[in-house]
């Protein structure tokens, strides 16, 4: 006889107007058996927002005891439970708790379902006025100002939309640090309090942006980046050629490889982006680069 298992249901949550919570949360609140939400308050402001009652047991998932609670949520649905996460908004396991607990069912071959609602990121996206054919997200940029501006050197030559989560106040600098490393003039957009009472888009270039947001943001936020543009050889004279370099060289690539990326990146010649690097040093005062750096 085979056995039957329960489900483990992931459900998103109005990212801001109530109005936007998906018909099926609702009944999936009322009838599982275990309701695991990332704060349970909020999960109680919710159930009185859309008029129901949970029925089942509810418990706390979140950063704090996601690793201890996971193989408890396990064992009850490998016992039949159907388990419903919830986090305080949006979709679980997007830069909120539920991947540990959703790689988990998959090892034990428990079903996996989803309650589609709404997303920030998307929802960023659509209203942010840049491409959105192809994008990639980064959640949330490390709180340190060395390890921010490795992690943006890492996709300074990224050609798909970036899409960041942000603290309204670190907002300032880290729109400074893109500027810095993906130039003052590449355009963005910063996404506030999406859905709510207060929604703002802020557009421009990053540049324009950081000085914008140097006065005070509140709310919270996603910010939205072009990708990097793909330049033809006529479009980079030899300080862009230089600079990119220069990127990849502190993200951590040797000399080398650095002009390679960047010659094949712009459609050039190795040797004329490394000409370029050498009449920087050389300009700079800091020594002429040997020619083996090229070979």
């Amino acid at each position: 006889m085979t056995h039957v298992t329960g489900t483990l249901v992931l459900a998103g949550t109005p990212i801001g107007d109530i109005a936007d919570a998906p018909p099926r949360l609702a009944a999936e609140l009322e009838t599982a058996d275990i309701v695991a939400a990332e704060d349970t308050r909020r999960l109680r402001g919710l159930t009185r927002a859309l008029g129901v009652h949970t029925s089942g047991r509810v418990v706390s998932y979140f950063e704090g005891n996601e690793s201890a609670r996971t193989p408890e949520l396990v064992e009850a649905l490998a016992g039949g439970a159907r388990v419903l996460l919830v986090t305080d908004a949006g979709m679980p396991s997007v830069s909120d708790p539920g991947y540990r607990l959703v790689a988990a069912a998959v090892e034990q071959d428990i079903k996996v379902t989803v309650v589609p609602g709404p997303s920030a990121v998307l929802t960023a996206l659509a209203l942010s006025g840049l491409p959105v054919d192809r994008f990639c997200f980064e959640g949330f940029l490390p709180r340190k100002a060395g390890e921010r501006l490795g992690r943006l050197r890492e996709v300074a030559g990224e050609r798909r939309t970036l899409v960041y989560f942000e603290a309204p106040h670190r907002l300032d600098d880290t729109l400074a640090a893109m500027a810095e490393v993906f130039g003052a003039e590449r355009r963005a957009a910063v996404c506030r309090e999406l859905t709510k009472t207060y929604e703002e888009v802020k557009r421009g270039g990053l540049g324009e942006l950081a000085a914008w947001a140097a006065e005070g943001v509140r709310g919270e936020i996603t910010v939205v980046v072009e990708g990097a543009p793909e330049a033809g050889p006529a479009e980079l004279d030899a300080e862009e050629l230089v600079r990119r370099v220069r990127v990849r060289e502190e993200a951590g690539e040797r000399r080398k490889e650095a002009i390679a990326a960047v010659a094949a990146d712009a459609g050039l010649p190795k040797r004329e982006v490394f000409d370029a690097v050498v009449a920087a040093k050389n300009a700079a005062g800091t020594g002429p680069v040997k020619g083996k750096e090229l070979s």
